[in-house]
């Protein structure tokens, strides 16, 4: 895959078909807060309820259509130095190195667009080496293991917690 064909640009009501595909599959959103998308509608709603108004949330795009989404969420007050990064990417995109180049490109982007932050970190399931692999060939650093850390579709996870520090971006 040509790099070059790889962007990140915020969301878009057109993207709502796009969006269905890999929104709509379930092995994509099973490591995800959200639910499974079922129809065009709920992507309509998506995108203008929950995407567009986001403070930093980017669709991965190849060749300007939607495959995918990266998300930073600042931290306000006392936690304003750090952030949380997420990101999916559509099963036909999986192991192409695709989500690594674009979490890289998401952490340039957050750093320059959000000076006072300083660490970005990233969560991940045990069972889910893949997403590990992408945090680790971005830069990021696998800080350790938060056991019974967090719900996700009603079960308990265990999560391991990666960080990437603005001196650590070149």
């Amino acid at each position: 895959m040509d790099p070059s064909r790889i962007t990140l640009r915020p969301f878009k009501l057109s993207d709502a078909d796009d969006m269905l595909v890999w929104a709509g599959d379930d092995r994509v959103t099973r490591s995800l807060r959200w639910k499974t998308l079922t129809s065009k509608d709920e992507a309509l709603a998506f995108i203008e309820q929950a995407c567009i108004p986001h403070p930093w949330r980017r669709s991965i795009c190849i060749d300007d259509r939607s495959i995918g989404f990266v998300s930073v969420f600042p931290g306000s007050g006392d936690d304003r130095c750090r952030a949380d990064l997420g990101y999916a990417i559509g099963v036909e995109y999986w192991g192409k190195g695709i989500t690594t180049r674009a979490v890289k490109m998401a952490t340039a982007q957050v750093f320059n667009d959000f000076p006072e932050i300083v660490r970005l970190q990233a969560f991940a399931s045990v069972e889910n080496k893949a997403s590990q692999r992408v945090l680790e060939r971005a830069g990021f650093v696998k800080e350790g293991l938060l056991r019974k850390y967090s719900y996700l579709k009603g079960s308990i996870q265990d999560l391991l917690v990666f960080s990437f520090l603005s001196t650590d971006h070149s």
